[in-house]
């Protein structure tokens, strides 16, 4: 009888039984080794090959990838309400520096207490009278052809404006009625302007001299007139010129926009009393009273002097 060792045994009648030695090529973990060398690794084609003959082969091993647990939706939540927050840890990012603050603070109460706290006659205007500024888009046009139409509604009312945009011949004026439309609708969602008070009673119209000379009847002073009316240069574009005999010339087609600036017609109207106010005063200057005429006192026949 042979063993895996190499040892040869006899058989002999002996009471006891024969143990083989171990070696270190004996071993259960080198048979385990030796197994698995034995064994040819198998390629994808082959194992598909394989499985749908019928071979021996192992089918293919999908190769697992660790990935990262899903995260529950309770976990992505935040326990509390805002309102709960600790604002002294809130307070580092939202004022780093108090000091400045303060000095901050301080500087601008200063600022608005100076000249015994009256307040400066365009900061009044300001905050009494409404205005919207609106630019119109880039339009496919030239100074030349879009200045006239930005002098003609000058100095209009919004509405007398988009009536002669309206009926106007110029091929510019349909683009200056659809920003005209928008300035109007701009400045009554933003602005407030045209309302009027509410519950008020009817003023009576007024007549104003504007700087012209004109006169003109203001029935509300709430109603919208365009104040200025300007262009604005833009950028340049480019277009081919197709000549013949295969000549090309490069055309540089300009752009303008238009920018209106709306104001309420108590502005016109405080614009009219600041200029009466102030011719009255010069003609006030300009009166020249002579002396009043008394008797002579106090004569003597030295001089005086």
């Amino acid at each position: 009888m042979l063993y895996r060792s190499g040892q040869l045994v006899r058989t002999a009648a002996r009471t006891v039984s024969f143990v083989p030695r171990r070696t270190l090529t004996s071993t259960a973990v080198r048979y385990a080794l030796n197994d698995g060398e034995t064994k040819k690794s198998t390629g994808l084609f082959s194992s598909l090959k394989s499985m749908f003959t019928g071979g021996d082969s192992q089918k293919p091993k999908v190769a697992h990838r660790p990935s990262a647990p899903k995260k529950e939706e309770e976990e992505e939540t935040i326990s509390g309400k805002l309102e709960d927050r600790d604002l002294s840890r809130l307070q580092v990012g939202l004022g780093p520096d108090p000091k400045a603050q303060l000095r901050w603070e301080r500087k601008m109460a200063v600022r608005e207490i100076r000249k015994r706290g009256r307040v400066p006659a365009k900061v009044q205007i300001k905050r009494t009278e409404r205005e919207s500024l609106s630019k119109s888009h880039w339009i496919k046009t030239s100074l030349k052809k879009l200045g006239p139409l930005a002098r003609q509604i000058a100095g209009k009312n919004i509405d007398e404006a988009i009536l002669q945009m309206r009926f106007s011949n110029k091929k510019a004026a349909k683009d200056v009625l659809e920003h005209l439309e928008h300035a109007k609708n701009v400045a009554i969602v933003r602005a407030g302007m045209g309302l009027g008070a509410v519950n008020s009673e009817p003023s009576k119209p007024i007549t104003v001299t504007l700087k012209t000379g004109e006169r003109q009847k203001i029935a509300n002073p709430t109603d919208i007139y365009i104040q200025q009316a300007w262009v604005n240069r833009g950028p340049y574009g480019y277009e081919m010129d197709h000549r013949a005999r295969g000549q090309i010339n490069r055309m540089r087609p300009p752009t303008t926009s238009l920018s209106v600036l709306l104001k309420e017609e108590k502005t016109r109207i405080r614009e009219w009393e600041d200029r009466e106010a102030k011719a009255q005063r010069e003609r006030r200057s300009q009166l020249w009273t002579q002396l009043p005429d008394r008797k002579i006192s106090a004569q003597n026949q030295y001089y005086s002097w």
